[in-house]
């Protein structure tokens, strides 16, 4: 068999090696056999001639960063890669059930009376029930309308109420009538 064959199937096994370091605990043994595998098959190709040496030399500074990013990425997809990595937990899987939480969260889009001054935090009476809460950051005077917008740390987050009819500066004032917009300018001034 010729040298530069020797050189590929070392390399190729040297990659492989390489790979199976990345996600098996070896101590380093994966890693140092991959190293000799590579290593031996630039010698192998130098063996052969300069050209095939230079060849197998880039393919090997180039091949293995590229194949060890394209484990990275989709061996994990695999379905052997989904028995042996583990998977990242979502949120769900990490915090306990807790049905006060669950509470908390079916409160949000509701409207509550603050029970005190909010200077962020304070309480509030949502249903009769008296719940700890804090304010956008801004302060909120005792007896005033709020708005639950989330749940943080088994507070509740909430924004003054503002009132629900919109004042006449807030509408458009292209569809209001031209005197409500500004005075007749051929109405005499009151004198």
């Amino acid at each position: 068999m010729d040298p530069w064959v020797w050189a590929v199937l070392l390399l190729v096994f040297g990659m492989g090696l390489a790979i199976l370091e990345i996600f098996f605990p070896s101590a380093g043994v994966l890693g140092f056999l991959a190293a000799s595998s590579i290593l031996a098959a630039i010698i192998m190709g130098f063996r052969h001639g300069p050209l095939v040496g230079f060849v197998v030399l880039t393919v090997a500074i180039v091949g293995l960063p590229v194949v060890v990013i394209l484990a990275l990425k989709y061996w994990p997809k695999t379905a052997m890669g989904r028995k042996v990595l583990l998977l990242a937990p979502d949120s769900d899987d990490v915090l306990p059930e807790d049905p006060r939480r669950d509470h908390l969260k079916s409160l949000v889009g509701r409207v509550a009376q603050t029970k005190c001054k909010m200077l962020p935090g304070g309480a509030i009476t949502i249903d009769g029930r008296t719940v700890d809460a804090l304010s956008e950051g801004m302060p909120i005077e005792a007896g005033q309308p709020v708005r639950v917008i989330e749940v943080r740390a088994n507070r509740v987050v909430v924004r003054p109420l503002e009132d629900e009819t919109p004042s006449p500066a807030a509408e458009d004032p292209l569809r209001r009538p031209i005197d409500s917009v500004a005075p007749d300018p051929f109405d005499e001034p009151p004198t």
